[in-house]
C-alpha cells in the first residue's frame, strides 16, 4: 500500500511540475518536459547514467519516425497556404446551396485541417468566416467557433498531426485506421460541438460583426487559386496511401510482392514524402511558382516545426524515464483495481491536462504515457479506440491557459466570458460527443 501511495504521490506531482513550471513559471514544455522527467527518475531511484540514457532513448526513438513525417506534412500544409488551396475548398463550398454557412465552417475545417496546425488553420482560414459573415450578415461567432471547433478535432485525433501520431505510434495503433475512424468522429463532434449546438442557443448569443481591425483582410479571387481537383487530390493523396496500406493488411496474402509494395507505399514517411513533391509540383511549379521560392517556402516552414519536435521529443523522454523507472508497471497495476472504462480513464486523463497545461499535444503525450501501460491489461480494448479516446479528450476544455482560446478571442472582438460561453463550451461538447462516438465505435471494433 505505501508503494501505491509512492508511486501515485510521484506521478501527481510530476504533473503538478508540468502545469506550474509551464502556467506560473512560464517554462518553455520542452523544458518542463525535461525537468518532470528528471523529478521522476531521481524519486523512483534510477541511476544517473540509467536516467540519461532513457531520455536519450526516449527523445530518439520518438524522433527518428515522426520528424520526417512532422518535416514531410510541414511542406504540404505550407503549400496550402501559399498556393490558396485552403480558401479553394472554402470557396466552392460556399456555392452549395444545401450547406449552411455554419456546415460549410465544419468543413472547411475538417478537410484543411488535415495539413495545417491549428493556429496556422485559424489564421489562414478566418478571413473565410470575415467574408461570409459580411455576405449572409451571420454573427461572426456562428462561422468561427464552428470552424475553430472542427480544426482543433481532425489536430487531435487524425494523423499525420504530429500528437496524433504520436499516440497512434506510441500505442502500436493502425495508422490508417485512426485516419479513418478520426475523420468520422471528428465530423459528428464538430457538427454537434459546432453548428448544432450554437443553433440551440442562437437567441442568447450576441451578434459580432467582423472587428474593424481585420476588416481589410481579403479572401483571394478564384483565378488566383488552383481548381478543386487538384486541391483536393494533393491533400488527400498521402490519407489515400495509408488507407490503401490498411487494407492490404486485412485483405492481401503477407508473403506477396504486391503486399510489401503496398506496405511500403502506405507506411507515414513514403506516403507524405511523395505527397510533399506532389504538392510542390501541382500547387507550386504548375502554377508558375519557381523553385526558388518553393526552397523559401520550405525554409520558413522548416523553422516553424522546431518547437512541435522539442515538444513531443521531451514527451518521448518524459516517456520513456516513466516506463524505465518502473513507475508505469506500477501505474498499470494501481489503474487496473480503480473501477473505471480504460476509455473514459484515457478520455478524463486528456481533457484534464489540456486545461491545466493549455497544450493538446503535451496533453495527449502526457496522458499516453499513464495510459499506454493498462492496454495489455485490456485486450479487448483496441490500441486504435485508446487512441482515439486520448484524442476526444484532448479536443476539450480549450481555457485561458490555451493560445487558441486567445486567438479565437481577438479574431472575434469578443468578451472573455462570451468565449467561456460558446467556444470553451462547443469544445466541451464536442470532446463528450467525440467520447460517446469514441465507446459506440468500442463495440463494433
Amino acid at each position: 500500500m505505501d508503494s501505491q501511495i509512492w508511486v501515485l504521490g510521484v506521478l501527481i506531482s510530476s504533473i503538478l511540475l508540468i502545469v506550474i513550471s509551464i502556467v506560473k513559471l512560464k517554462l518553455h514544455p520542452f523544458l518542463a518536459l525535461l525537468l518532470s522527467s528528471f523529478y521522476v527518475a531521481i524519486l523512483m531511484g534510477m541511476k544517473p547514467l540509467a536516467m540519461i540514457s532513457a531520455i536519450e532513448d526516449g527523445i530518439g526513438g520518438t524522433l527518428g519516425f515522426l520528424a520526417a513525417v512532422i518535416g514531410l506534412g510541414t511542406i504540404l500544409g505550407k503549400m496550402m497556404e501559399v498556393s490558396g488551396a485552403a480558401e479553394r475548398i472554402g470557396i466552392t463550398l460556399q456555392k452549395s446551396r444545401w450547406l449552411s454557412p455554419e456546415v460549410i465552417m465544419v468543413l472547411v475545417g475538417l478537410i484543411c485541417g488535415i495539413t495545417l496546425f491549428v493556429e496556422v488553420g485559424v489564421v489562414l482560414l478566418i478571413p473565410l468566416a470575415f467574408s461570409i459573415a459580411k455576405k449572409t450578415q451571420t454573427s461572426l461567432l456562428m462561422l468561427a467557433i464552428p470552424l475553430c471547433t472542427a480544426l482543433m478535432a481532425v489536430h487531435c485525433i487524425v494523423p499525420p498531426h504530429p500528437a496524433a501520431l504520436y499516440v497512434t505510434n506510441a500505442l502500436g495503433a493502425d495508422i490508417g485506421s485512426v485516419i479513418l475512424y478520426g475523420l468520422l468522429i471528428g465530423l459528428i463532434a464538430s457538427l454537434v460541438g459546432g453548428p448544432i449546438f450554437l443553433r440551440i442557443i442562437k437567441n442568447k448569443m450576441p451578434f459580432k460583426k467582423v472587428p474593424e481591425e481585420f476588416s481589410d483582410l481579403k479572401v483571394r479571387t478564384e483565378d488566383e487559386l488552383p481548381s478543386l481537383a487538384a486541391t483536393l487530390f494533393t491533400v488527400l493523396l498521402p490519407i489515400i496511401l495509408m488507407l490503401i496500406k490498411t487494407t492490404a493488411e486485412l485483405n492481401i496474402d503477407k508473403t506477396t510482392s504486391l503486399y510489401a509494395t503496398l506496405e511500403f507505399i502506405g507506411n507515414p514517411i513514403t506516403a507524405m514524402f511523395i505527397g510533399a513533391f506532389v504538392a510542390y509540383y501541382v500547387l507550386g511549379l504548375r502554377r508558375d511558382i519557381g523553385m526558388n521560392k518553393l526552397l523559401i517556402h520550405t525554409e520558413n516552414c522548416f523553422s516553424s516545426i522546431a518547437n512541435i519536435l522539442l515538444i513531443i521529443g521531451a514527451g518521448g523522454a518524459f516517456n520513456s524515464i516513466l516506463k524505465t523507472s518502473g513507475l508505469s508497471d506500477s501505474l498499470a497495476n494501481i489503474l487496473s483495481q480503480l473501477d473505471m472504462h480504460p476509455i473514459l480513464l484515457a478520455w478524463l486523463v486528456a481533457i484534464i491536462l489540456h486545461a491545466a497545461v493549455g497544450s493538446a499535444t503535451v496533453a495527449m503525450m502526457g496522458a499516453t504515457a499513464i495510459v499506454s501501460p493498462m492496454l495489455s491489461m485490456y485486450p479487448n480494448v483496441s490500441p486504435e479506440i485508446i487512441t482515439l479516446a486520448i484524442g476526444s479528450g484532448a479536443i476539450g476544455c480549450t481555457i485561458v491557459t490555451d493560445s487558441l482560446f486567445w486567438l479565437v478571442k481577438q479574431y472575434c472582438g469578443a468578451t472573455m466570458t462570451e468565449i467561456f460561453k460558446y467556444y470553451t463550451s462547443a469544445t466541451f461538447i464536442a470532446s463528450v460527443v467525440a467520447l460517446i462516438c469514441t465507446f459506440l465505435l468500442s463495440s463494433i471494433i
